[in-house]
């Protein structure tokens, strides 16, 4: 029987060698011995490979991009990627799979978005969780010496969709453990190299099997845990949490009429206006991806199957003055812009993994000896950034007309509100200083400006990341002006067009730009360095030499 399957069987000499040497060994076997099991059972292995066995990949760009549109809203990097891959896909049979890794919070859609790329490309999909994996032989197998020793679980997914080029997704490869029994993490070099996995050999084969026309695709909540040699090998991509616009997009296209469905409900029984949506997302949920939002949703939808279960007719209309009816009151408290200027209380930004948050600095001097102190569960990073403002400050007390006497005289405090959440980072620099130098000179800060970036003892503002969730927690907070540091115009492209329409955008080189911009009354008219940028959006790259 195995004689005639290796006639019809297509691979290479190595393992046709192979495959023969142990048939004949097979067929010199007592049939009743326990060896005799083991051979059989690595020939069947052998045998029921997908050796030469592909999917028709669907070179149609148009219906991919469909497809990957229908399923996901947003995330154009990723759906610019696979469209990029099918394309020279159409022009070239030879091209290797590519191995990429999607990085972001929780809840963004990244295990759901390979189950849509293996749709858009027409191929077999196979999910393997990391997590928590400890035994190289989980991924490489077990020697063939073992009593029920197995292929690793790259080879057992190979074999069960019965296709050599399928999506491999590995989920959580960030969470992937080690010890005494090996480390997964350097098993997975080989799987995951382009140059080396056309000959990934399994312990159990013991012959190399072609894993280069399999796409595989890795996620990740954190790049950090992931081991720098295996990071090497796969192309990051970076899916960034939704905004607030997003989440209301992905709510109406897709979370709602899921949850009507499982609910068994109709759009005849219930129906979410736009604003009671945007209530729970602001109101009721503070994340990065919408899995609480579903969940909501949900509550909503059995709440309203209750009441259709009792017998009750009419739809019911989900608006924003009944949304409290079925999720109760507010569970997330905003933080309130306020409505005008004060001394010595600035408006920074702060980058948090359920996207960016507003967060208020306050400042005020009393009798003491020039003791700085600072509260509200301040990191490292962020007390040294305190100490150069307050240094900038003193050796400045010229130029702002500051009286010397002040910095020996009064203590300073600063102080974050939300004491309980740790803050920490550079970013808040800029904003320090200024209600440093806003209590220092009796001079009001601006209610409706917010700011970012790094400062140094010299006064210059150093780029910061996460503009994009900063920019888009200032706006919802109903900030009119941002100020940036100049080495951050770049990162405008990834705004909304909508976004920069409502605001002005003032990119800084110096600090003092922003006491300028920031301080009633400023102490000069903005100098050259306070680059301001009108509202249009295509104002944010006419100067790229400056960024």
């Amino acid at each position: 029987v195995y004689q005639n399957r290796l006639k019809k069987l297509k691979v290479s000499r190595d393992v046709r060698e192979e495959l023969e040497k142990h048939i004949k060994r097979l067929s010199q076997m007592h049939p009743e011995s326990a060896e005799t099991a083991v051979m059989r059972n690595y020939l069947d292995w052998m045998f029921s490979l997908p050796w030469n066995k592909s999917t028709v990949d669907n070179l149609d760009l148009t219906k991919a991009k469909a497809i990957l549109d229908e399923d996901h809203y947003g995330l154009e990097k990723v759906k610019e990627r696979i469209i990029e891959y099918l394309s020279v896909r159409k022009l070239s049979k030879r091209i290797k799979g590519p191995i990429l890794c999607f990085v972001g919070p929780p809840g963004v859609g990244k295990t759901s978005l390979g189950r849509s790329i293996a749709r858009a490309l027409g191929r077999k999909f196979i999910r393997m969780s990391l997590g928590g994996i400890r035994d190289e032989a989980e991924i490489r197998g077990h020697r063939r010496t073992y009593v029920g020793a197995m292929p690793g679980r790259i080879i057992q997914g190979i074999r069960r969709c019965s296709s050599n080029n399928p999506i491999f997704m590995l989920d959580e490869v960030d969470k992937v453990g080690a010890d005494f029994r090996g480390d997964p993490s350097s098993a997975l070099l080989e799987v995951l190299d382009p140059e080396q996995n056309h000959s990934f050999r399994d312990h159990y084969l013991g012959v190399p099997f072609d894993l280069s026309k399999v796409m595989f695709i890795t996620t990740a909540n954190l790049i950090d845990p992931i081991q720098p040699a295996l990071r090497d090998r796969m192309e990051i991509i970076t899916i960034p949490g939704y905004t607030e616009e997003e989440k209301l997009q992905i709510a109406l296209r897709h979370l709602i009429p899921k949850q009507i469905k499982e609910h068994s409900l109709t759009s005849k029984m219930i129906s979410f206006s736009p604003a009671a949506v945007k209530k729970i997302i602001s109101l009721y949920t503070r994340e990065a991806g919408v899995r609480n939002l579903e969940r909501e949703i949900a509550a909503v939808c059995r709440k309203v199957a209750r009441r259709v279960a009792e017998g009750k007719k009419g739809k019911v209309r989900i608006t924003t003055q009944n949304i409290e009816k079925f999720l109760g009151p507010p569970r997330i408290f905003r933080d309130q812009l306020l409505k005008k200027d004060k001394i010595g209380v600035a408006t920074g930004v702060a980058w948090t993994a359920s996207g960016g948050e507003i967060l208020f600095v306050e400042a005020s001097k009393m009798k003491g000896k020039g003791n700085l102190l600072l509260t509200g569960s301040l990191g490292e990073v962020m007390k040294e950034s305190a100490q150069a403002a307050l240094s900038y400050a003193r050796a400045h007390t010229q130029e702002f007309g500051i009286n010397p006497q002040l910095f020996s005289e009064y203590d300073f405090h600063i102080h974050i509100p939300e004491g309980a959440i740790p803050k920490d980072g550079p970013s808040a620099g800029v904003t320090m200083a200024t209600s440093l130098i806003s209590v220092c000179t009796e001079r009001k800060v601006r209610w409706d400006v917010a700011m970012t970036g790094e400062i140094t003892l010299r006064g210059n503002v150093l780029p910061v990341g996460g503009i994009k969730e900063k920019v888009l927690a200032a706006q919802r907070a109903g900030v009119k002006k941002m100020i940036l540091p100049a080495a951050n115009r770049k990162d405008l492209i990834d705004i909304p067009a909508a976004v920069k329409r409502k605001m002005e955008f003032v990119f800084v080189e110096d600090i003092k730009s922003v006491f300028n911009e920031a301080l009633v009354p400023p102490f000069q008219a903005p100098s050259k360095k306070g680059m301001k940028q009108d509202k249009s959006p295509s104002a944010a790259l006419e100067h790229p030499e400056n960024g």
